[in-house]
């Protein structure tokens, strides 16, 4: 029994460090870590005499024209600012290259091909080589080393790591943006090997967040300024115009509130843009709740004031969430799905409805003011008729009088 004992610790002890000690005959590292998605690993050893290290990323390919990446980001957690190497086939030869990138905010939006950029900080040599395969397949492993040269004093380095499937060219495409993949990065301590690993969050917190704040965001704030310039011209309904607006109005920065933060629990730096408008719209919708408490009565002198605040606020809060939704699902890849099919004839329909109730408003005051502009009319010929007959009668009276005198 304790023989069993032995060999099943053993296997997997040797298992354990095939995967996280990946040391080559010709140069073995001092630690190995592995990391916590996309069967990566990390192996190196630091120099604290000149504050060098040397590593040894290994991970696989998910397309035959695929690529495979790690890098170092000086300044923070994030895919922005990161400097990469990435290794793909060659187009031309189909050998293995490692290229540099210095990845910046634009990279998430390809609006122009990724291309190699010398980097700023001292990489003394990089590799790349293929474990057991003599060509890039899907499922082939990679190694990677490279040497660079460290601040001194600093052993914590942000690790950012991911593949992708297209490579177009000598420009790598963008990766896939499952939660999985966005949590592709750490910050590890090369002296006692510690690291702060990305949370990798369940699959449907992206897709709660996006369906939450679309339907919040994108529709009934919309919807709310729609029931706040409409309802009011329907006759019979008083002040119940007010409540409407202002239920759907809270309810959607109650709600949207939630989903803003699964968006921050997500916590992805990548998508600035995405984030900045999401702060932006949280920002307003916050403001606007408020305003509802500080309404002055419609005899202050303030009111008129508070009304352009709330007209600007909200319509503004309007335009950046709608705007917002269709960048989300840009960052979602839903750009041409069924999903933004359906949001765009809701918001169709929704601005169907403007048109003819902004049509049929001016129609019923135009002829408000035309019914006014004939009573103010028949009173006037009213009044100078009775003057008249006023005149007639008094001129009557006294040519009779004069008779009788």
């Amino acid at each position: 029994m304790l023989l069993v004992f032995l060999l099943l610790a053993s296997s997997t002890a040797a298992s354990a460090s095939g995967h996280c000690s990946p040391g080559t005959s010709t140069k073995p590292y001092v630690k190995c870590l592995t990391l916590p998605t996309q069967d990566a690993s990390i192996a190196w050893t630091y120099h604290p005499h000149n504050a060098s290290v040397d590593l040894f990323f290994t991970g696989t390919f998910i397309s035959p024209s695929g690529w495979v990446a790690f890098g170092i980001n000086p300044e923070s957690l994030s895919m922005s600012g990161t400097r990469a190497l990435i290794s793909f086939a060659d187009p031309t030869s189909a050998s293995l290259l490692v290229i540099p990138f210095l990845l910046d905010s634009s990279v998430k939006l390809q609006r122009s091909p990724l291309l190699s950029h010398a980097l700023d900080i001292p990489f003394l040599s990089s590799s790349a080589s293929l474990l057991h395969s003599a060509s890039v397949r899907t499922t082939a492993v990679i190694r990677i080393s490279a040497s660079l040269r460290l601040s001194p004093n600093r052993t914590r380095i942000n690790l950012i790591w991911n593949r992708g499937l297209y490579v177009q060219g000598y420009s790598p495409t963008i990766h896939p943006t499952t939660p999985t993949d966005l949590a592709s990065r750490a910050t590890i301590d090369l002296l006692s090997s510690s690291a702060d690993i990305s949370s990798t969050l369940p699959t449907w917190f992206r897709s709660a967040h996006g369906l939450i704040n679309a339907i919040t965001w994108g529709f009934f704030i919309p919807a709310g300024a729609m029931a706040a310039r409409y309802l009011r011209q329907w006759p019979g309904m008083g002040p119940a115009w007010f409540y409407v607006h202002a239920a759907v109005q809270m309810t959607a920065v109650v709600i949207g509130a939630v989903g803003f933060g699964l968006g921050i629990a997500m916590g992805n730096g990548v998508y600035t843009l995405h984030k900045g408008l999401g702060i932006a719209v949280m920002t307003a919708g916050g403001l606007q709740a408020a305003a509802m408490f500080f309404r002055p009565a419609a005899t202050h002198r303030c009111r008129k004031y508070w009304k352009s605040y709330h007209h600007l606020v909200g319509y503004g809060l309007v335009v950046i969430g709608v705007v917002n939704v269709f960048q989300g699902m840009e960052v979602m890849g839903l750009g041409r799905s069924y999903a933004k099919l359906v949001y765009c004839l809701a918001l169709a329909t929704m601005a169907g409805a403007c048109v003819a109730l902004e049509v049929n408003g001016w129609v019923i005051f135009c002829r408000k003011a035309e019914e006014e502009k004939l009573r103010r009319e028949e009173g006037g010929e009213r009044r100078r008729f009775t003057g008249d007959g006023c005149d007639a009668r008094g001129g009557g009276s006294m040519a009779k009088g004069s008779r009788i005198v």
